[in-house]
């Protein structure tokens, strides 16, 4: 055993830096722990009892009913009486009144603010709450974030965000030890398997599927060991849900917002009332305890918002367990203390029970038999694109921030505004789509005023890459309307530069496309040669949105070959006529209508349908069409009478067909061959095939969905092959591993469906699939969808909804989004693959989806300068760094650069990936190995250390707590993990390997 001095000894000698106010700088470990915190902080269960662990905790959203500032602040309270800055104060006030009272707290975004405000003597009093374990730390990412519309990258971020701020303040007495997701609508095992990356014990959830809680509660199943990843070890999980939601027990609720009556303990009143709350209370407990395998319950003691004046909770609290404790003495067997989850799971460690185990997910779920909360994984879609790009604009504004070589004053304090914001985006109501209306339009607000501030930084830091001088500084700025094809600066310039960011680790080719009026246009590359390009066509549905203020009438496209990895490419855009001048692609109207390329072929049929693809000389069945199912329009008096609302989809009977005949148009160049199709006057698509691309791609249109018929509706676009799936399909976890699916079944108990579509929904956040012995389908998504695959061959993904009426889960809105006076305009892309199913050859199909995925989700992100008075071409050639790379090395193909941000102290934070699962190809899914330095040469490495995938601890001090399943012993105890200290090692070695699925995070030193 090392001292504890000699280890800081070693780390000082490391270069470790300590800051007096906000703690360690790099991630802290064991030498720094303050005694009396985690789980040597829990009080101690009785032997023979059943020990009730009371948690008192405030479940507060970063916004849903309100914003984010009005919940912080208390304000609109006739929208909802909640204000987080009184709870977090008050019950610091209560805290400090008895030592054996305990409160947990899970949202950085709302702690950050507060503590931030405080007077120096108030942040001592929290210090030390903390340091003691009165005041828990649990979840601690930046908001509680949704499970099934979120996205892997985004929700590292957002949890190493809030747990930078916490190690930071509070150094390892803050480091939280279980997760705490107790209100999203679902639990994917994805995120099981970033808490077990992140060093966590257990998580703890409320919603579950009621057959499935009933099922569990019947067979002592609510807590399992969770097996939450088919390729990595160590990703076994505690998980416990919850007994009675995350509320307090019926008639305990002793909150200010509550109408349960107080414990009344003097005798002479009439109103008193001791004995019966008391036995009351036994009797729930004892029932509850039916339920578990273990003599330890653990009770909520809160709600949302609760706490705004935590002396009414903790002065009835306090008298709850000393007359409950005091019924010992009668030969009650219940014992009641303040604790925390984490003491709660230490003492369910310490019992040794041999746990079932658990290895699907909790998806769908279901709170009745009408109402599957299935809706959100499509509700809002042009919120869910929006967030999507935000993280995207995320990694480029970190990666740049961190290479630039001069850093601005401002980059930190501009790039803290997008982490900010993007940590709120994956709160449960943020990107699911269902808050109301005026905080949707709020989180809009704060994601482009993040944009703008992280745009400063982009904007400075290419700058400086590209040779900035006082002649010489370009705006970079990007188009943000490109959506519905507009933008300012390439429809209003005869000359632009074009520069692509790849904050890909690999080169990447990309096709370009810019908005542009009709004209000759010369795209000419950083060698001064001319690139190909041709004009298509913008589809009149878009150019006849009413809203559109656009003079573009075409998409200039050009193949952008071999952008550079970590850095860019950049191309001069000018609008003029030579013999190599871009040509216009004319709209063709054809009888035998297909469009393909050297790889494959799509086919229509007579109606206008997309109707077979043909791949590999082998024509197969492929049809497309949208569709739409009616949502049901009820009262909510009673399930059967559900309405389909923000969380649910239930629909009204079957799907319903757009139309029977589509109307199309042509458009045939070298570089892309398209069909526009118009289905009826609001849905409209472009399929089109990019020469030497292997799959197709799918670009739809839908709204303003017509409601005059007082009917909301839920459309979806459903592909229909020959492939006889049997029931089975794939669907991906957070962009992750992919789950198998079978049609009406669940894995651990008998399903009883009453509705059948909206009970085989699953969230769709990258890819969803199916296929047989001989042959694959499967669709990628520029956002996260709603899916399923209803009929053998069918997989559908529902792009839109519209509806009338809310469904009575609390949002108190119908999901009725407007824009412009009318219904929402949705506008996005599908990427179809298609291909034989044999995984003996490499590349498997897939591993083609698997790269398609990585670079559809991090493209390269196109900057615009107007070059007109500022750069000729000439000076472009001559006076411009118009190729960079920060990458000396390209990691191979099936390694990610998941991370490049500036961390603390002039360090860097990195994370890789292997990109591949177990089995998914002969080459790919090897274990690999490349040098770290060869790879970021740019960044000069000194030295690499080691964290857990949340960057807030030593990987070496990393010692999870182990529990028996049947098959498996108990490893360590409690004891052992606590005491075990061993020293930061500081890696010399820049060699690292990967493992299938494998994530592993770095703080680089530089020299």
């Amino acid at each position: 055993m090392v001292s504890r001095c000699l280890a800081l000894a070693l780390l000082l000698v490391c270069g470790i830096i300590f800051s007096a106010n906000a703690g360690p700088a790099w991630p802290s470990g064991a030498p720094w722990k303050r005694r009396g915190c985690g789980y040597e902080s829990c009080p101690g269960p009785k032997e023979g009892m059943i020990n009730v662990h009371l948690v008192p905790h405030s479940h507060d959203d970063v916004g849903w009913l309100k914003t984010v500032d009005q919940y912080y602040y208390g304000s609109r309270n006739s929208i909802q009486k909640a204000g987080v800055q009184y709870i977090l104060e008050s019950v610091v006030s209560e805290l400090l009144k008895d030592a054996s009272r305990r409160f947990i707290y899970a949202e950085s975004a709302f702690l950050h603010r507060w503590y931030m405000e405080q007077p120096r003597k108030m942040q001592q009093q929290v210090r030390m709450l903390i340091d003691e374990g009165r005041l828990e730390i649990v979840g601690g990412a930046w908001s509680m974030n949704d499970e099934a519309a979120v996205h892997y990258q985004s929700v590292i971020d957002q949890f190493t965000w809030g747990l930078r701020f916490l190690n930071d303040t509070f150094g390892e007495c803050g480091r939280p030890r279980v997760g705490w997701q107790i209100d999203p609508f679902g639990h994917s095992r994805e995120q099981a398997s970033m808490f077990a990356q992140m060093g966590y014990d257990g998580v703890f959830f409320a919603r579950l599927d009621y057959q499935d809680k009933t099922h569990r509660m019947q067979t002592k199943t609510m807590e399992t060991i969770w097996r939450s990843s088919s390729n990595l070890e160590d990703s076994e999980l505690f998980t416990s849900a919850l007994y009675n939601h995350y509320s307090a027990p019926p008639g305990y609720c002793f909150d200010v917002l509550c109408n349960d009556d107080p414990m009344i303990d003097d005798s002479e009143s009439t109103d008193y009332n001791v004995k019966a709350k008391t036995d009351t209370f036994i009797a729930w407990l004892e029932k509850m305890a039916d339920s578990y395998r273990s003599t330890n319950l653990i009770v909520t003691m809160g709600d949302d918002f609760n706490y705004m004046n935590a002396v009414m909770n903790y002065k009835n609290m306090d008298k709850l367990i000393k007359y409950t404790n005091a019924r010992q003495a009668e030969g009650s067997k219940i014992n009641v203390l303040y604790s925390t989850p984490s003491c709660y799971l230490k003492a369910v460690h310490d019992a040794n029970i041999e746990w079932p185990t658990k290895s699907d997910d909790y998806f769908p779920y279901e709170t009745d038999y009408h109402s599957f909360w299935t809706g959100y994984y499509t509700s809002r879609p042009t919120q869910k694109r929006y967030e999507r790009e935000g993280n995207h604009f995320l990694q480029v504004c970190k990666q740049l921030s961190a290479i630039a070589p001069t850093k601005e004053a401002f980059y930190e304090s501009h790039l803290t505004v997008l982490r900010n914001v993007m940590g709120v985006m994956q709160h449960h109501d943020a990107i699911t789509g269902t808050e109301k209306q005026h905080v949707a339009d709020d989180y809009a607000r704060m994601l482009y005023d993040a944009f703008e501030a992280c745009s400063a930084v982009t904007r400075s830091a290419l700058n400086q890459l590209a040779g900035e001088r006082d002649s010489l500084k370009l705006e970079w700025a990007y188009c943000k309307q490109a959506n519905v094809s507009s933008c300012p600066m390439t429809e209003n310039s005869a000359n632009n530069v074009v520069l692509l960011y790849n904050p890909l680790g690999h080169s990447s080719s990309d096709y370009v496309r810019l908005p542009v009026k009709e004209g000759d246009y010369l795209v000419r590359n950083d060698r001064g040669q001319t690139v190909p390009s041709t004009l298509i066509p913008v589809p009149s549905s878009v150019i006849d949105l009413p809203f559109r203020e656009s003079s573009a009438t075409h998409e200039l496209v050009f193949h952008a070959e071999q952008v550079a990895p970590v850095g860019y490419r950049s191309y001069y855009v000018s609008q003029e006529k030579s013999d190599a001048s871009s040509y216009a692609a004319e709209i063709r109207q054809e009888d035998n209508v297909s469009i393909g390329n050297d790889y494959l072929t799509v086919h229509f049929d007579e109606n206008g349908f997309l109707s077979s693809i043909t791949v590999d000389g082998k024509t197969h069945a492929l049809k497309q069409n949208f569709f739409f199912y009616e949502g049901a329009y009820g009262n909510n008096e009673e399930f059967r009478n559900r309405s389909s609302g923000a969380y649910i989809f239930r629909p009204n009977g079957t799907d319903r067909v757009v139309t029977d005949v589509v109307e199309l148009q042509v458009v045939k160049s070298d570089l892309v061959q398209e069909v526009h199709q118009i289905f009826n006057e609001w849905i409209s698509q472009v399929v089109r095939v990019y020469a030497g691309e292997k799959h197709v791609e799918l670009e739809w249109l839908v709204g303003p969905i017509p409601i005059d018929d007082g009917t909301g509706k839920e459309v979806i676009s459903r592909f229909e092959s020959d492939i006889e799936s049997d029931g089975a399909f794939w669907t991906d976890s957070n962009g992750r591993e992919m789950l198998r699916r079978v049609r009406n079944k669940r894995e651990t108990w008998e399903l009883d469906l009453i509705e059948p579509i909206s009970g085989n929904y699953y969230p769709i956040t990258a890819k969803v699939a199916i296929e047989d012995e001989h042959y694959r389908m499967a669709l990628l998504t520029d956002r996260a969808q709603g899916g399923s695959s209803l009929q053998d061959g069918h997989l559908e993904l529902m792009v839109h909804r519209r509806l009338l009426r809310d469904d009575a889960f609390g949002v108190g809105e119908a999901l009725n989004e407007t824009q412009y006076g009318a219904g929402l305009v949705a506008r996005g892309k599908h990427w179809l693959f298609f291909g034989t199913a044999h995984k003996d050859a490499s590349p498997t199909l897939q591993a083609k989806e698997r790269f398609m995925q990585n670079k559809k989700l991090l493209p390269s992100w196109p900057f615009v300068s107007p070059a007109d008075n500022t750069l000729t071409f000439d000076d472009y050639l001559s006076s411009f760094r118009n190729i960079y790379s920060a990458i000396a090395q390209q990691l191979p193909p099936n390694v990610n650069l998941l991370t490049l941000e500036p961390w603390k102290d002039g360090t860097v934070l990195v994370r890789f990936e292997h990109l591949f699962e177990k089995g998914e190809d002969p080459v790919y899914s090897q274990a690999v190995r490349f040098n770290v330095r060869d790879v970021l040469y740019a960044l000069n490495i000194d030295s690499i250390y080691e964290t857990t995938l949340g960057a807030n601890q030593w990987k070496g001090d990393a010692k999870r707590l182990q529990f028996s399943t049947d098959t498996s012993a108990n490893e360590i105890s409690p004891k052992e993990q606590v005491e075990n200290i061993p020293i930061v090692q500081q890696s010399t070695d820049f060699d690292i390997e990967l493992h299938p699925m494998e994530i592993r995070t770095f703080v680089v030193k530089r020299r």
